[in-house]
């Protein structure tokens, strides 16, 4: 709850930024205040209200900060030195305002802006000091708070810089799943649909039945990748709905896309072992869709008559099979390998395993194995 606090917070303050200078300077003048209310030794001259307005003189420039901050730190400057100079006032303990100005330019403002501002401290610390009370050790003192100031802002910029970073590479491995995603229900859908298309004016004039069956093979194709697009898309819409949509399928909707694939005339032959309850969700998602794909350039390119799926789950190891009787690998010259491989293999790295394809036994057919750790249950909590 305090983080998820903390982040709200912190996009509240990125939506307002006025709101956080202006409470910024209203704390400044909370601090510079203090020295005005506490009581004065008798020896002192009494606090006077000309000085407590330019006190917050030298406040008020810090609300455009983050618009100017070289100029707002010449604007301090100038009336921290006024009030030095003209009035009498009493001292702070820290020059609050100077460390904000320092502390924003280290965090916003380029490098030449940065080097300016080292070379007006190396001239503005040490007179300050000597106007004051010309001590090596508050001399020390000022130089070391104000090279925090600037130590802290340029780690607040690398930090922001970081988290840019992870940021940028947070939506492109999203676009990149989503992408996966689309393309093996799209892919999957389209491929199975075209052969039962291209099958149809054939099976009308020599048997009736099978056309009748194909029709209803491409009808329930096209609803189901409907239906898939529809979850992943509601998802996408509203990830903190929390209703429990999800666009994962799950080993046991395994069966049902095998009988599609049949439907196109594929004998498709479904193995089992080890015992597939229990998986953690993304992994057996993974699964049907390396399965899901490889069954799908199956239907596309391989000119099979049957094929083998074998899901066999060893210990920590789930290993997902296909294979076929096809005519084995084609790979026109010049042309690279599609995208649904890559996706399997970007799939299965994603939770540490791996996916290869290739010729299968004695050169015949093609196969795709991927090979998936299975998360122990204090992995899938941690």
């Amino acid at each position: 709850m305090r983080i998820r606090g903390v982040g709200q917070a912190r996009e509240w303050g990125a939506a307002h930024p006025w709101a956080v200078d202006a409470g910024l300077a209203l704390l400044v003048q909370a601090a510079v205040t203090m020295p005005f209310v506490v009581p004065r030794p008798p020896e002192l001259e009494p606090a006077t209200w000309s000085a407590y307005g330019l006190t917050a003189l030298t406040v008020l420039p810090l609300v455009w900060r983050r618009r100017a901050p070289m100029a707002v730190l010449l604007a301090v400057l100038a009336t921290s030195a006024l009030y030095r100079l003209a009035l009498e006032g009493p001292g702070q303990p820290l020059p609050y305002q100077g460390l904000l100005c320092v502390y924003t330019i280290a965090v916003l403002a380029p490098a030449w802006q940065r080097a300016v501002t080292a070379g007006l401290l190396l001239v503005a610390v040490p007179v300050s000091v000597w106007l004051n009370t010309q001590s090596a050790r508050e001399l020390t003192f000022s130089l070391f708070v104000f090279a925090a100031a600037y130590v802290l802002g340029r780690l607040t910029d690398a930090r922001q810089r970081a988290h840019l970073v992870e940021a940028e590479r947070a939506a492109a491995r999203e676009r990149a799943r989503i992408a996966r995603e689309m393309h093996d229900i799209l892919s999957h859908a389209v491929s199975l649909m075209i052969v039962q298309a291209e099958a149809g004016p054939v099976a009308v004039r020599r048997a009736p039945e099978r056309a009748e069956a194909a029709f209803e093979a491409i009808s329930a194709t096209g609803r189901d990748a409907m239906d898939q697009l529809r979850r992943m898309l509601g998802v996408l819409r509203d990830e903190d709905s929390g209703d429990g949509r999800s666009p994962q399928p799950d080993l046991a909707e395994l069966p049902a896309l095998l009988d599609r694939v049949r439907a196109g005339g594929l004998d498709v032959r479904y193995e089992t072992s080890g015992g597939l309850a229990g998986l953690p969700a993304p992994l057996a998602a993974t699964a049907y869709r390396i399965a899901q794909e490889a069954l799908t350039n199956t239907v596309r390119h391989a000119r099979a008559r049957t094929a083998t799926v074998r899901i066999d789950r060893s210990g920590a190891l789930l290993t997902v099979l296909v294979r076929d009787d096809g005519r084995g690998p084609r790979t026109a010259p010049g042309r690279a390998a599609g995208h649904g491989l890559a996706g399997m293999r970007e799939r299965a790295a994603a939770h540490g395993g791996t996916a290869t394809a290739g010729p299968g036994p004695d050169g015949r057919g093609f196969e795709v194995r991927a090979e998936l750790p299975v998360p122990s249950p204090a992995e899938v909590g941690a």
